[in-house]
Parts: structure tokens; sequence; C-alpha cells
């Protein structure tokens, strides 16, 4: 079988505070929000929330931040007076 980019995990320490990654145990985005050592990022949802700890991320993939993108713009329409 073939591995593809959803495949492929990054070390957790290598994510830059504020990127937005996948976490593959939950399997959501979430914005990384701090480091703890070097083998699980704090991550919160791109929509704010509660931080929890992921141990497996991976950088989105280009339809993933469409996605996010196009989900953030209907909202901030939807949220006009």
């Amino acid at each position: 079988m073939a591995t593809t980019e959803r495949d492929q995990s990054v070390p957790p320490g290598s994510c830059e505070l504020g990127e937005v990654m996948w976490d593959m145990g939950k399997d959501v985005p979430g914005v990384v929000m701090g480091h703890h050592g070097g083998d699980r990022v704090q991550m919160r949802a791109v929509s704010g929330g509660k931080e929890w700890d992921a141990l497996r991320v991976r950088p989105l993939t280009p339809r993933e931040r469409l996605s996010l993108h196009l989900a953030a713009r209907n909202e901030a329409t939807r949220s006009r007076p």
C-alpha cells in the first residue's frame, strides 16, 4: 500500500507555535499552542476551546487547508450584522 501525505507524521517538537497541524490521534486540525518535551504538543481547536496534548501530528493537506479557510470565511459572513 502506498503512503500518502495524510499518513506522514512529523516530530511534534518540530512544529512552530501558532501553526495549524492535524492531530492524527483525534483526527482533527488544531493550532499548536505549546510543546511538552520533544514528544508532544499542546493544541487547541482552530475555533478556540480547551487545549489537548497530541502525540502524532502532520501538516494539513492543501485540501484540508482550503476547507478550513472557507469554513472561517463562511462563519465570518454569517456573523455579520
